[in-house]
């Protein structure tokens, strides 16, 4: 299933994680088209919205980062209920966990209650990454490595680009191909399921490891929203309460994104 922007996508919740603003990765482009072209009642923010590691290092907001900050804002006045849960390249907003900053809501994690009565834990889930929880130096080390992989994969894409060929991630596919990666990748998954179900809840939703997946574990529904640096995904409750994955992608053409939908 297919929409093209340009007729409003009404939902009843998003949400969104590891956008990055302030690093050069960030998308923020496809997210502003993205946001201008959604409805929703409920928008949650899943941590790593502003990188304020990368900030630290050298400082990048062009003005389509202040863009999304004020889209966001612009929602959060107008009728969309927001919820900020900070994740660890954000971790500085833990300390304001309960406060009200222009209408938007920061919470440490949220229960968000679906359409057709299901509760849903939302956290980032980096307590979950073994490297961040017990290695915040290595986390960062990890960090930068990551940012010479996007850094080649821009490289990569320009070849493409001069050959006809559409957007592909090198490091999307690094992840799914390396073993170590995909074994990480599972233990996330199963930690973060095992949470939920010990919190009580029918599912959980989280972001932090950059990949958009909607699956059930042990009997807990796993939602992950993905990114806005590798991938473009979003996660969108429809107002009978399915959920579904959509990737704003389609960069490399000179025309519109385009909305895919993948079903549950």
């Amino acid at each position: 299933m297919q929409i093209k922007t340009g007729s409003p996508l009404k939902v009843r919740s998003v949400w969104i994680s590891d956008v990055h603003l302030g690093f050069h990765g960030c998308s923020a482009e496809f997210l502003l088209d993205f946001l201008h072209n959604v409805e929703c009642d409920y928008l949650y923010l899943v941590g790593d919205i502003i990188d304020v590691w990368e900030m630290k290092k050298r400082m990048y907001w062009p003005q389509a980062h202040n863009n999304v900050i004020r889209t966001l804002l612009g929602k959060a006045k107008h009728d969309t209920k927001v919820i900020y849960v900070p994740g660890n390249h954000d971790e500085i907003l833990r300390d304001f966990n309960g406060a009200v900053f222009g209408n938007v809501e920061i919470q440490h994690e949220a229960i968000h209650t679906t359409a057709d009565d299901r509760k849903l834990l939302i956290l980032h889930g980096d307590r979950f990454d073994g490297v961040v929880a017990c290695s915040p130096m290595l986390a960062k080390v990890g960090s930068r490595l990551y940012d010479w992989l996007l850094k080649a994969n821009s490289w990569v894409n320009y070849g493409r680009r001069k050959l006809g060929f559409p957007y592909w991630s090198l490091a999307a596919f690094l992840k799914h191909k390396v073993k170590n990666a995909v074994q990480y990748i599972s233990n996330f998954e199963e930690a973060v399921a095992q949470e939920a179900k010990q919190t009580g809840v029918s599912g959980v939703v989280c972001g932090h490891i950059h990949r958009a997946e909607m699956t059930k574990i042990n009997g807990i529904d796993y939602y992950n929203c993905g990114d806005w640096v590798e991938s473009c995904t979003a996660l969108v409750e429809h107002p009978d309460g399915q959920m579904e994955i959509i990737n704003w992608t389609d960069r490399d053409n000179k025309q519109k994104p385009i909305l895919h939908l993948k079903a549950a």
